[in-house]
């Protein structure tokens, strides 16, 4: 990521936009101290992080917008007992790499997981070769549902855990559209088309003369409940109707 971000500032872009976590972000900042970076799908705290000053007033070369993931976690354990009425045990898949699925696992998902009456466990992947450990371990376990949190090493092995989901008939839920298109059971989080169109007006205002370090940084206002109905009769599951109803789309 560093040595990406370097040759960017020696082609001397106006502006590097940056989607992803705080790795990619952390890279960016650490190049350059001038030219604008517009951040998108950040899950974390950037003012936690210290990539801005404040949501507010950036203060710096960064702004653009986070997701809130982390914040939506209980809402997607809670939107997953309704859809799976039997559902009391639920495997935590997270990468420790990323700040953000870290926050979510040992801080978010176990309060929430208490008021809604269920056992979470967490199962943590380091590096491509650990995901067959972590679905062996699975399958002893044999858990009631699969909570798949963020990060770059389980979205590039996105396919991976669809696939395992439905193998095991396992219940799962995920943070974006694209794994419930892929295959997965259902998905909660923030409307991701819209994210990219603000992130055209970020661009469009620092190509205009405004400063990053005056631009706000924008939290997510619409979010999507999106369930997959093959993947639902494929694992031999019956979705309430409330909360197909709910749904802001439903993949038939």
């Amino acid at each position: 990521m560093s040595e990406l971000a370097a040759e960017l500032v020696r082609l001397k872009v106006d502006i590097i936009v940056v989607p992803g976590g705080a790795i990619p972000i952390r890279a960016a900042k650490n190049a350059t101290k001038t030219i604008p970076i517009v951040m998108m799908g950040l899950s974390a705290d950037p003012v936690e992080l210290g990539l801005v000053e404040s949501l507010a007033r950036p203060g710096g070369n960064v702004t653009g917008l986070t997701t809130l993931s982390r914040e939506l976690g209980g809402k997607r354990l809670e939107l997953l007992k309704e859809a799976v009425t039997k559902v009391a045990r639920v495997a935590v898949l997270y990468e420790p790499a990323t700040p953000a699925a870290v926050i979510e696992v040992k801080e978010v998902l176990p309060v929430s997981a208490h008021a809604l009456g269920l056992t979470v466990r967490s199962w943590e992947v380091r590096d491509a070769g650990g995901f067959e450990k972590v679905f062996a371990a699975l399958s002893k376990e044999r858990p009631d549902g699969l909570y798949v949190t963020t990060g770059g090493l389980i979205t590039s092995n996105q396919k991976r855990i669809v696939g395992f989901a439905l193998k095991s008939r396992l219940p799962s839920t995920y943070t974006s559209r694209s794994s419930v298109e892929a295959g997965g059971l259902m998905s909660y989080g923030r409307d991701f088309a819209e994210s990219y169109r603000r992130v055209a007006y970020y661009v469009d205002r620092i190509l205009k003369g405004a400063k990053p370090a005056d631009l706000p940084v924008e939290q997510p206002t619409k979010f999507e409940l999106v369930i997959n109905l093959k993947t639902a009769k494929q694992i031999g599951l019956t979705i309430p109707p409330e909360v197909l109803a709910r749904a802001n789309r439903l993949i038939k």
